[in-house]
């Protein structure tokens, strides 16, 4: 396969289609106001553009334990806003410092499967080489990256079909062929950024449950 966006390796990540996205995380509509917030980290790896995922610890229980996911977590009444949110949560769960620069903008809220409603927020951390993460693992058991040119692969792709009551309901993506399979909400937030920085070449097979639909 052919590079995504025509531009070289960088292309994804370049000034250029920061800019575009910027635009359109803008213009778009946020939808519900957020109980919670994850940060989707952009990156780039040996040059090579990338999204960054977690796996999180099974010492933190409850239904998402050993999930993969994006950093993030509820919100704090201090925190100003769902941004705020999304950078506070990297810090405590990856050590990462990052400043509201490197954000991007935020995707529309989506619920989880509590129905708690999340914001995704799209930032780029830049190279991961030049980056120092220290997990902490009562939160983190894993750090792990897949790159664009990967998660833009067909073959890479899956979609689960479920039914409701007795007949066919929605489909939901999931990604294949890396470390671990990327489902859930998770995998809906990755669709959603693949859609906005590869509109050409990404288009979402996903129909959502109507509570989905309504986020």
């Amino acid at each position: 396969m052919a590079e995504p966006g025509g531009g070289g390796p960088g292309a994804l990540l370049s000034s250029g289609s920061e800019r575009r996205c910027r635009a359109r995380l803008a213009a778009g509509g946020r939808g519900a106001a957020a109980a919670a917030a994850v940060l989707v980290p952009l990156c780039s790896v040996r040059g090579r553009p990338a999204m960054l995922f977690t796996l999180r610890s099974r010492r933190l229980g409850g239904p998402h334990s050993g999930d993969v996911s994006f950093p993030g977590g509820r919100r704090d009444p201090a925190d100003g806003d769902a941004v705020a949110t999304a950078l506070r949560e990297t810090r405590e769960e990856l050590g990462l410092e990052l400043g509201e620069p490197s954000v991007w903008g935020q995707l529309r809220t989506l619920p989880d499967r509590q129905g708690l409603m999340v914001a995704p927020v799209v930032a780029n951390l830049g190279p991961l080489e030049n980056l120092r993460l220290a997990p902490n693992p009562d939160e983190v058991a894993e750090v792990f990256t897949l790159p664009l040119a990967h998660l833009l692969r067909e073959e890479n792709q899956g979609y689960t079909h479920f039914r409701t009551a007795g007949r066919y309901g929605y489909t939901l993506p999931v990604f294949l062929n890396g470390p671990h399979k990327v489902w859930g909400l998770t995998a809906i937030i990755t669709e959603l950024t693949l859609e906005l920085l590869a509109p050409e070449h990404y288009r979402s097979k996903t129909v959502a449950p109507a509570r989905h639909r309504s986020a």
